[in-house]
This record gives structure tokens, C-alpha cells and sequence, in this order.
């Protein structure tokens, strides 16, 4: 088989769970690098047992984090790089239509990717929680927003930072299929540690009006990015704010269809951004969280 010129980078702790499946679906890729953070489970082993290199992350604070220092650090040319968790899936379909797209001689710098959610055994169709991001794009024309400079969260990885470009960004139409195998119990933790990093943003947003010290630009007609941050910024100083995703999710964007499973995650999502408000409105007033 003919490999893609494509690099994976894979974040990964303690993913044991998670991780054979999702490296089972990247044999066309060219080469694949998992990113590890000391894990103390199979997770490397597991890796290994697939041939595929393991290069250790020491996080010692500040910018860059996991991501941002792989695109530094690694020899990666112009080569492609795509994004991924070890809780997604590369379908087949998706590396065919990457394979077309890449080889055009007008290609764009940069495709977004859906994540199709996947929650409690149901692939979801409703209740808008798949969305978009840049997950490919060429190693020389991207790098991650600049959005903390102290993390309280603890996350040696970049969150919700998204892929800034400086060229073109298509779209591709196939989803990835993002499914976590960890349960319930481990999603809602992880939301709990979202809060707090996006509650240090928030601060930052709200005491000097913009996101960190580069960041993507808000932008109601822009890409997909572009419209989920210039959606936040208009919905963050509305009252209410967690009824108010509760019921867009649920309500106007149809979670409701999606049963029991459906309405635990617009349960969560809300309790997630009153745990953000509550955070935010605990950091003191004359603290930046953005540089």
C-alpha cells in the first residue's frame, strides 16, 4: 500500500482503553507519532505493538504545550499533519477523501474535520455536540492559538485551543468518529478539568476583551471555528447561560431525539458551563488569565 505524506500526531495518557482501535485505522498514513505524558498505563506498550514511534512530553509550564511542541520540535517539513485523540477513529471513507484532496494541485493549506460524537453507545445525530476544527493541514502553514500562559487546569495538552492558518482551509465531508471508552464517570471528570481551564480564559476575555495573545478571530460568517468563537463570546456575558445551551442543544438542535443518552449530555453540557461561570466569577477581579 502506498503510504499518504501524512504525519499523525497522537496525544496520549494513560489511553490503554482507547488506543488499539484508533491505530488500527491509521495504517495509510506515512508516519504516526504518539505523543505520551508519562503514562502509567499499556498505553506505550500498546503503541509499540503497532510499530509506531513514542516520543515522551515532560510539560514544564507555559507555551508551548504537547501539540505546539511536537509541530516545533519534530522534523516535519511541509508534510501533512493530522490531529488526532485516542478516542477517534480515522473510517476509511475519510482517508479516501483525504487522499483526493491532498494530491490537488490546488489543495488548501488546511481541511476542518467533524468529529462525529459518539456517547453512551449512540452515535448522535442530534443535539449539535459533532462540530468542526482544523485537524489537517501542512506542518509549515499552521500552529495552535496562544490563549494561557498559566494553565491552573493542569493539562500538559492544548484543550480547546484550535489550529490557526495562515493560507487556505477547505472542508472535508466525512466525520471522524470520535467514541470514548473510558465511561461516564471519567467524561464528566474530564469536564470538570475543562471548567477550569475555561474559566482561566473567560477571566482573561472579560478583563481585557480578547482571547490570549494570538487566538483565532471571532467571525459570524467565517469558517466553522470562526463561528463557534464568535458564538461564545456573544452568549458569555448572557444570564442564564446554561439554560440557554441546555436548550439549544436540546431543544433546537434536537438532543431530545437522541433519548436517555441525549438529554445526560445537555445535562452535563449545562452543569459544565455553570461550573465555568461559577469558577470564573472566583478569580479576582484585578488577575489576568491571558497574557
Amino acid at each position: 500500500m502506498t503510504k499518504l505524506p501524512i504525519t499523525v500526531l497522537l496525544a496520549a495518557r494513560n489511553e490503554a482503553a482507547n488506543l488499539a482501535r484508533c491505530l488500527a485505522a491509521l495504517a495509510p498514513a506515512q508516519r504516526v507519532v504518539l505523543l505520551d505524558s508519562q503514562s502509567t498505563d499499556d498505553t506505550t506498550g500498546i503503541a509499540r505493538t503497532h510499530g509506531v514511534e513514542v516520543v515522551q512530553f515532560h510539560y514544564t509550564g507555559g507555551y508551548p504545550k504537547k501539540r505546539q511542541w511536537a509541530l516545533d520540535t519534530l522534523k516535519l517539513g511541509r508534510s501533512w499533519v493530522l490531529l488526532l485523540d485516542a478516542d477517534e477513529v480515522v473510517p476509511p471513507a475519510l482517508w479516501e477523501e483525504i487522499k483526493r484532496e491532498i494530491i490537488r494541485l490546488e489543495a488548501p493549506d488546511a481541511f476542518l474535520i467533524r468529529k462525529e460524537f459518539h456517547f453512551l453507545g449512540r452515535r448522535f445525530r442530534f443535539g449539535g455536540f459533532s462540530h468542526q476544527a482544523v485537524l489537517l493541514f501542512r506542518a509549515d502553514r499552521a500552529h495552535f492559538e496562544r490563549l494561557l500562559e498559566d494553565d491552573p487546569s493542569g493539562f500538559d495538552m492544548e484543550v480547546h485551543e484550535r489550529v490557526i492558518v495562515a493560507g487556505r482551509v477547505g472542508t472535508l465531508h466525512t466525520p471522524l468518529i470520535h467514541e470514548d471508552f473510558k465511561g461516564l464517570d471519567a467524561y464528566r471528570e474530564r469536564h470538570h478539568r475543562y471548567a477550569i481551564w475555561e474559566a482561566a480564559v473567560r477571566h482573561g476575555f472579560l478583563a481585557s476583551g480578547r482571547y490570549g495573545e494570538e487566538a483565532i478571530e471571532p467571525k459570524l460568517f467565517g469558517n466553522a471555528q470562526e463561528r463557534r468563537r464568535w458564538l461564545k463570546k456573544l452568549v458569555v456575558r448572557m444570564p442564564f447561560e446554561p439554560a440557554i445551551w441546555f436548550a439549544w442543544h436540546y431543544l433546537v438542535r434536537g438532543g431530545f431525539l437522541e433519548g436517555r443518552a441525549g438529554w445526560v449530555a445537555c445535562r452535563i453540557r449545562a452543569q459544565y458551563i455553570a461550573e465555568v461561570r461559577t469558577r470564573t466569577k472566583q478569580l479576582p477581579r484585578h488577575e489576568t488569565a491571558c497574557a
